[in-house]
C-alpha cells in the first residue's frame, strides 16, 4: 500500500485544534508529530489551508440491499459515503429479506466485502418472534455492532410490539440495543382522528401523526426496559423537545448505558419545509417543529444527546409521489453529513472539536469501535481532508446515490472534501475512486 505524510496540516482531534505533520504506513497512522521526515518512498500531502478530521462513522444508514437495489446498492451508497467523508457504516436490517437471522446477517457482510469502499457492520434485527435467533449474537459481540428493534412500524415482519419478545430482549442480550422510538396505537389514533377531519393528507400532516407523544411514550418504554435490566441501549433520531427530559449528560459517555443520536435532518429542516419541499422530507421519525430543533441543538451540544447520524434513507423520486400513504418515508443524505455540520460551524452554531467528538469520537466510544474514530499512533488510518474555504454546491450532477436525488439541492456549503481514506487507502480525491481496496468488518472492543 501508499504511505503517506500530510505536511503542516490542521489536525482537529480530541478537543483540539494543531498544526502537525501525519504520517501514514499501510492500514495504519504511524506517527504524528510537528516536523516529521523520513527515508522511505510516500506520497507527500501538502496541508496548507487545509483541515484534517478523522473519518465519520455514520451509526445509522439504510443502503438497500439485498432486495430493493432499484433504490441503493452497498456499492453506490458506500460511494456517495466515502466522498462526503463517511468512513464507516452500521446498516440496518430492514432489508428484502429482513436479517432476521445469523445468516441472512452474513449474507450481507458477504456483499460488503465484496463492493462497500467503506468500512461497515450490520445490525440484527428483531422481530416478535425470533427471540432465540437474536440471542445467538451474544457469540459475536465482537463482529455484529448491535441489534436493532423498530418499536415503530417498518418493513416486513419488524414491528416489535410484544412486551413478552421485548422484555427477553432487554433482559438476555448482551449486545447494544438500538431502537426506533415511535409508539404505533398513537400514532394510528392520530391518523385516523385526521383522516376523518380531512380525506386527503398532505406532507404537512406527517408530524401530527407521528406527534411528540408517540416518539415520548415510545422511547419511555424503551428506557425503562434498560433500566430495569441494565442494558446497553442507544436511541435512535431523537426528534421531540419533549424527549430530552429523559436524557442526561452528567455521566462520561464511556460510562453510559443509555445514549441518544440525533440526526443531520432533525438538526437541519423544521416543519416549515413542508411547503417548500413536501414529501422530500417525509421520514420516521417526522421532521416536526422548529421549537423541536432548538432543543435539539441545545441536546447535542451540552452532551445529552452523544453522535449524530444521517438514517440515510434513499426512495426514488416517483416513490415521494402523494398521496400521502403512497409517498415512502426517508432521506438520502450519506454524502453530506460532514459538509452540512461544517456549514453550521461556519455560521457559529457547533465548534469543528465538537463536530469531530460527536460524528467520529463518540460513535467510536458508544460502539466499543475497535482501533478507529481517532486519529492516534497506531489507529487504522480513517482520515478526511476539509477545505473550509472552498464553497461546493449540491446538484444532481454530483450526486452519487443510485436514487439521484437530495432534499440538500441547491444547498451551497462554505467547504469541501478534498481526501477521504479508508484504512490508509486514498478511496476518494479530487472526484476521483480507487476501488481497488474495499472498507474492512468493524470489530468491537466487547
Amino acid at each position: 500500500m501508499q504511505s503517506y505524510l500530510f505536511k503542516n496540516i490542521q489536525l482537529v482531534n480530541e478537543g483540539k485544534i494543531q498544526y502537525t505533520d501525519v504520517l501514514i504506513k499501510g492500514e495504519r497512522i504511524e506517527r504524528i508529530d510537528s516536523n516529521i521526515s523520513t527515508k522511505y518512498k510516500l506520497q507527500e500531502i501538502d496541508g496548507n489551508g487545509k483541515h484534517l478530521l478523522p473519518g465519520v462513522i455514520d451509526d445509522q444508514v439504510h443502503f438497500r440491499e439485498p432486495g430493493l437495489t432499484h433504490k441503493a446498492t452497498i456499492y453506490s451508497e458506500s460511494k456517495a459515503a466515502v466522498a462526503g467523508g463517511v468512513t464507516s457504516f452500521m446498516e440496518m436490517p430492514n432489508t428484502i429479506p429482513n436479517a432476521l437471522t445469523i445468516e441472512l446477517l452474513e449474507d450481507k457482510y458477504k456483499i460488503a466485502a465484496n463492493t462497500s469502499l467503506a468500512n461497515h457492520s450490520f445490525f440484527m434485527g428483531v422481530s416478535n418472534n425470533n427471540a432465540e435467533e437474536v440471542l445467538k449474537t451474544n457469540m459475536f459481540k465482537e463482529s455484529i455492532c448491535g441489534v436493532k428493534i423498530f418499536m415503530g412500524s417498518s418493513t416486513g415482519n419488524m414491528l416489535v410490539d410484544n412486551h413478552a419478545t421485548l422484555n427477553r430482549i432487554f433482559s438476555e442480550s448482551e449486545m447494544l440495543i438500538a431502537t426506533h422510538c415511535e409508539d404505533e396505537r398513537i400514532i394510528r389514533q392520530n391518523y385516523e382522528r385526521i383522516k376523518q377531519a380531512k380525506p386527503e393528507l398532505t406532507a404537512a400532516d406527517h408530524p401530527v401523526i407521528r406527534n411528540e407523544e408517540a416518539c415520548y411514550e415510545s422511547s419511555l418504554v424503551a428506557i425503562q426496559f434498560a433500566k430495569k435490566y441494565n442494558s446497553r441501549l442507544h436511541i435512535l433520531h431523537i426528534s421531540t423537545e419533549k424527549e430530552l427530559q429523559l436524557f442526561g449528560n452528567m455521566l462520561p459517555l464511556s460510562n453510559k448505558r443509555i445514549t441518544a443520536e440525533v440526526c443531520v435532518h432533525h438538526l437541519h429542516f423544521a416543519a416549515d419545509d413542508y411547503e417548500r419541499l413536501g414529501y422530500r422530507i417525509k421520514c420516521n421519525p417526522a421532521i416536526k417543529s422548529a421549537n423541536n430543533k432548538s432543543a435539539l441543538w441545545e441536546a447535542l451540544l451540552d452532551d445529552r444527546i452523544d453522535v449524530i447520524a444521517t438514517d440515510h434513507a434513499p426512495h426514488l423520486l416517483t416513490e415521494k409521489e402523494p398521496p400521502y400513504e403512497h409517498a415512502h418515508a426517508g432521506l438520502p443524505l450519506v454524502q453530506h453529513p460532514l459538509l452540512l455540520m461544517l456549514y453550521y460551524h461556519s455560521i457559529g452554531k457547533i465548534s469543528l472539536e465538537k463536530i469531530v467528538e460527536k460524528m467520529s469520537h463518540a460513535v467510536a466510544t458508544c460502539f466499543n469501535i475497535r482501533d478507529r474514530g481517532f486519529i492516534r499512533e497506531g489507529y487504522y488510518a480513517d482520515l478526511v481532508v476539509a477545505d473550509l474555504n472552498q464553497p461546493h454546491t449540491v446538484t444532481t450532477r454530483n450526486l452519487l446515490y443510485k436514487c439521484g436525488w437530495s432534499p440538500l439541492e441547491g444547498f451551497t456549503f462554505p467547504a469541501t472534501i478534498c481526501n477521504t481514506f479508508v484504512s490508509g487507502q486514498m478511496v476518494y480525491g479530487n472526484n476521483t475512486f480507487d476501488e481497488s481496496v474495499k472498507g474492512k468488518r468493524l470489530s468491537f472492543n466487547r
